[in-house]
């Protein structure tokens, strides 16, 4: 589907990082934007940011982890602009580093209620909208980590995993119903984002004495969050299922698949 004039986003996670970049890059297009955040204030300041250099941006305060929130979140959405186009399930965290065995159950609880739930309850609200007026897509954010094994971040990387099998399904589903409908994951490796540190605001992890919190403090070659929404509106303009922009993410999904079809063929002799 490729983004129209007035054509309607809604973006969770919208006030900073990838949310952001969506949001510019749809707007760029000639679209509207609903920025959502758990965090009203920064959805707020961000909208307000985007009026200001003359978009249509609205924000509407929500919690992805609570499906009555999300439903509120869409209704709120139609209230203001009557459609919706583009669904971006976008909001996330990150989990402490350590082994899966130190994991903490509040961690594992926190990941799969945010990035998996977040997204059931994303789709649960607003791809009824979509097949209802015949047109829409739902672009999923997950990451390289779901993608291929990313150590010490096993809550982080097994709900990755599963919003990539959730999404691949959700295509199916949606082209079932209608050729106009579709879904994307997007899978980037490292992005300048402050993902560290919000994740930090809101108590998922603690950021190291010292620390900024932001991506690209972790290694060179960090893609901007423009560069990555880019990458995933062109993806859903061309109808792809998977977008994985940045440095060495496709070497790591070859090498995956690659150990997983030899262990497949190998258990077959």
């Amino acid at each position: 589907m490729k983004i129209e004039t007035g054509d309607v986003a809604v973006i969770t996670g919208g006030a900073s990082g990838i949310g952001l970049g969506l949001a510019r890059a749809v707007i760029a297009r000639g679209g509207r934007v609903v920025i959502s955040d758990v965090r009203a204030e920064a959805a707020e300041r961000t909208a307000a940011e985007l009026r200001d250099a003359g978009a249509e941006a609205i924000a509407i305060a929500a919690d992805v982890a609570d499906s009555d929130s999300v439903c509120n979140l869409a209704e709120r959405a139609l209230e203001a602009f009557g459609t919706v186009h583009l669904v971006c399930n976008n909001a996330g965290l990150v989990s402490p580093a350590a082994p899966m065995w130190e994991q903490t159950p509040a961690t594992w609880d926190r990941m799969i209620s945010v990035k998996i739930g977040g997204v059931i309850n994303g789709v649960r609200a607003f791809a009824p909208i979509l097949i209802a007026q015949g047109r829409g897509h739902i672009l999923n954010t997950a990451s390289s980590g779901g993608l291929a094994p990313l150590p010490l971040r096993t809550p982080y990387t097994g709900s990755m995993h599963a919003v990539v099998g959730l999404t691949e399904t959700l295509d199916l589903e949606l082209k079932t119903v209608n050729e106009l409908l579709g879904a994307t994951v997007l899978c980037p490796g490292l992005v300048d984002t402050p993902l560290g540190q919000n994740s930090a605001s809101l108590g998922a992890i603690q950021l190291p004495a010292g620390m900024s919190g932001n991506i690209a403090s972790l290694g060179a070659g960090a893609l901007s969050p423009l560069e990555v929404a880019e990458a995933a509106l062109a993806a859903i303009a061309a109808g792809r299922v998977h977008v994985a922009p940045g440095t060495g993410v496709l070497d790591r999904a070859r090498a995956r698949v690659q150990g997983l079809i030899s262990d497949l063929e190998a258990a077959g002799e």
